[in-house]
């Protein structure tokens, strides 16, 4: 009941801002003047602005309350729902995918490319005093194989965490792995063979594009909304010709995307009807903008139909590649997968990231982490509206780190690539996200970035392209 209120009054007020009735700069009731008019409580009160807060619809000033955020005028249009091809393409952009990713670790560069926050965003001091405690702690040092199925207070971090999303989850159920596209790997490897296809979002992440297509399985992209994630009708459509389903179901890369619940469960609901196996892939649940986590699709799993897979890859050591699967009934199949090709992890990181997991300290990170990116997109979005081409269009994501921007189709993204490297600036072209000839006007940023007039400046040249002659300028703004 809670909940209800929370979210009916939240909705309120964001329709009243975003129809204008409430206006830019106007000061909010106060939160004991909305506990008054809604009988509510002051908890519940603080709920309804964080919530409008993490829409970018409000904002908070010490000492004189909450104001209509001035930000949210200057918000671009939504990018359009995709439409990709009902049958299943491989036309894999390779060379684009490797020039750019080529550029990572380039600290010559500014790496809007790379989906992952950077260094001095993540507590590096005390991840190496947790390393040497490891060290320390471990049995012969950690040089010792560990476990096959992984560290067992790694684990039991990881099942006492699920209740934060809606899980259920015990030590035993869980397999540790080299990082989130691991998990994703022994997945794939597990349940299909060549020929099979595998139906995911579109635009979807190059990584799991490329995994696929290296185990010789077909891909077939359905239809994404920005906001809302993968159109569930398209997916009831696409069930006679899949044998697997992999969803980005929380803040996906490059949308941003996040599944409602009531999709999320018909989509566990509808998969197991027709036995297939849902692959989910949770690396930027914890990343949220809102008051809550978002719930998993392993949430609603009753049969052990969904493998979840997830990692600290985006929230904490991204060099760690600490990893972990909770693969259902499909267990013994993933530990197989696992003994065949490395046996075992890292002693030593995974004994680290137990250790601080144990600790108040990641949460903690995780509130300064999730504060600083919510942040970072909205100063992302007031320079685009600025400095960016007339008719551009973004996402707007509710947690994770990546912004997906949407130019005039005149516009080639790739050829933007090459001219903003000149600048030393790296983007990831639309056309990397995806098996088809489509996105080529589209890019992604990553807001990990910590802001700074410089950074805010890199974004103005990214920003400046313009329509000459039918070929793109690249404004140098020395």
């Amino acid at each position: 009941m809670k909940d209800f209120i929370y979210s009916e009054i939240s909705g309120k007020l964001a329709h009243l801002i975003k129809t204008e009735v409430l206006k830019a700069g106007e000061r909010l009731p106060s939160v004991r003047m909305l506990c008054q008019e809604h009988g509510i409580s002051m908890n519940t009160a603080k709920r309804v602005f964080l919530e409008l807060e993490a829409q970018s619809l409000i904002e908070s000033k010490p000492q004189s309350g909450y104001f209509v955020s001035r930000t949210a005028y200057r918000r671009l249009p939504l990018p359009a729902v995709s439409k990709p091809s009902t049958l299943p393409k491989h036309k894999e952009p390779a060379d684009l995918i490797d020039r750019v990713y080529a550029n990572m670790g380039n600290d010559k560069l500014t790496l809007f490319s790379v989906g992952a926050a950077v260094g001095s965003l993540l507590p590096q001091a005390r991840l190496s005093k947790e390393i040497v405690h490891a060290t320390r702690e471990l049995k012969g040092a950690g040089a010792n194989y560990e476990n096959p199925q992984g560290n067992e207070k790694l684990r039991r971090m990881v099942a006492a965490r699920a209740l934060t999303w809606g899980g259920n989850l015990q030590e035993h159920e869980l397999v540790t792995t080299s990082g989130g596209l691991n998990a994703i790997a022994y997945c794939l490897m597990a349940l299909g063979k060549p020929g099979d296809t595998v139906a995911i979002e579109s635009p979807c992440y190059p990584g799991i594009l490329q995994l696929a297509l290296s185990l010789g399985l077909k891909v077939l992209e359905l239809p994404t909304h920005p906001e809302t994630g993968i159109l569930m009708e398209a997916l009831k459509k696409a069930l006679p010709k899949i044998d697997i389903c992999l969803l980005v179901s929380n803040f996906n890369t490059p949308l941003g995307s996040c599944m409602p619940d009531e999709n999320k469960q018909e989509a566990v609901r509808l998969l197991s009807s027709h036995g297939i196996p849902l692959i989910e892939d949770d690396v930027y649940g914890d990343l949220y903008f809102g008051t809550h986590r978002p719930k998993c699709c392993k949430a609603f799993d009753t049969e052990g139909n969904v493998l979840l897979c997830s990692s600290l890859s985006k929230t904490l050591a991204p060099g760690y590649r600490v990893g972990w699967v909770a693969p259902g009934r499909y267990k013994e199949k993933i530990m197989k997968q696992k003994l065949v090709h490395t046996i075992a992890g890292s002693s030593i990181t995974q004994e680290a990231a137990a250790n601080f997991l144990k600790s108040a300290r990641y949460d903690n990170h995780l509130r300064h982490l999730r504060k600083t990116l919510q942040y970072n997109y909205r100063q992302y979005v007031d320079a685009i509206a600025e400095f960016f081409p007339e008719g551009t269009r973004t996402s707007r994501p509710q947690g994770g780190l990546a912004l997906w921007v949407e130019f005039d189709k005149s516009i080639d993204a790739v050829e933007l690539y090459e001219l903003a490297m000149k600048q030393k600036i790296s983007i990831a072209p639309g056309r990397m996200f995806t098996l088809q000839d489509q996105f080529n006007h589209c890019m992604r940023l990553c807001y990990g970035l910590p802001w700074t007039d410089d950074l805010q400046l890199k974004l103005k040249k990214t920003g400046k392209p313009c329509k000459d002659d039918k070929e793109i300028t690249f404004i140098n703004m020395q």
